[in-house]
């Protein structure tokens, strides 16, 4: 079976680095690193042994990890928890959608509806009424049982990824679009979109009949069989996961060194010696922080789909996931 794409990455790194290291070998997804004084390390896909269990079980859970934020004074979107109906019969809540819908037209539509334990943009949603509100609650329940009514903030999104209190990497994220070639269809272009990222090796859950993208179409009034003119750029998800189809600049370089002492300090309060931080900014990182707002902090900051963007990407990681490794043998 075919490794995780960064097990062999991990492999060149721990050669190079004259560090033995074993890997499960039927579904190469998990590894195990020893030492030069015979301490075990393990890994599982982009999960390292770094941080701390109860730091990264926290940043999985998106409520609690934006409430200590908060709590900590740091800039966050305005939203709630709720749950889906099986759920609330099991604990016997009331915050169930028709509550959800309550609170987001408090909030006032269009909002944002996300998983709250899911990664890599998946289920997220920007709805704007309580029907497209229950079709994305309907979308995520198979898999989730808590999900998140946020205020939409707007502004560039980026994340940066910080190891031991240094910002080692920093990138824009775009969401997925197609652009028009003046005779394709929306639907043709996406098709040939999906091939280009199985083609560069993109580990991408894009679905052509995400509802979300249906969502998005229908309110731009326009359908799977719409014709878009050349040159024009149609986004068709609300959030800028590389997983789901986005794309990528790097923008490491210029990484103003507020930003590298801001998320350092963010990375410090929520314990976590190696996560990514994902922030909404009007603006760019070149200049200090000024208007922003923190959207989620991953306890697992995977660098695969970023790498797979092309070659300069591919080295920039090996160069990352060699400090992630030295790390881990500290």
């Amino acid at each position: 079976m075919k490794k995780a794409f960064v097990i062999p990455i991990i492999e060149r790194v721990a050669g190079k680095l004259g560090i033995k290291i074993t890997v499960e070998p039927e579904y190469g997804y998990a590894a195990q690193i020893v030492t030069p004084d015979g301490r075990k390390r393990y890994l599982l896909g982009a999960h390292f042994d770094l941080n701390t269990l109860g730091a990264s079980a926290i940043a999985r859970d998106k409520a609690y990890a934006l409430y200590f934020m908060r709590h900590m004074g740091y800039p966050v979107p305005e939203g709630e928890a709720f749950f889906t109906p099986r759920w609330c019969e099991v604990i016997g809540s009331e915050r169930n959608p028709d509550a959800a819908y309550r609170y987001a037209k408090q909030l006032g539509f269009p909002v944002i509806v996300k998983p709250n334990g899911k990664s890599q943009g998946s289920g997220v949603a920007k709805v704007g009424n309580k029907k497209e509100l229950l079709q994305a609650v309907n979308a995520l329940k198979r898999n989730e049982n808590v999900f998140l009514v946020q205020r939409i903030v707007v502004g560039n999104d980026y994340r940066i990824v910080v190891l031991d209190g240094k910002a080692i990497s920093a990138y824009r994220r775009l969401p997925l679009a197609v652009t028009g070639d003046g005779s394709s269809s929306i639907r043709q272009l996406l098709e040939k979109k999906q091939r280009e990222l199985m083609a560069a090796g993109r580990e991408t859950i894009l679905n052509t009949d995400d509802i979300r993208i249906k969502i998005s179409l229908k309110r731009a009034k326009r359908s799977m069989e719409s014709i878009v003119e050349k040159g024009e750029r149609v986004e068709l998800l609300p959030n800028a996961n590389l997983s789901t189809g986005g794309d990528a600049v790097d923008v490491t370089p210029t990484l103003n060194a507020a930003w590298r002492k801001l998320t350092a300090k963010i990375a410090h309060d929520m314990n976590l010696r190696y996560c990514g931080i994902d922030v909404i900014v009007r603006g760019t990182l070149e200049t200090p922080p000024g208007s922003y707002a923190i959207l989620e902090v991953n306890a697992s900051a995977g660098l695969d789909n970023f790498a797979r963007l092309g070659e300069q990407q591919m080295q920039t990681v090996e160069g990352l996931y060699e400090k992630v490794l030295r790390a881990m043998l500290e």
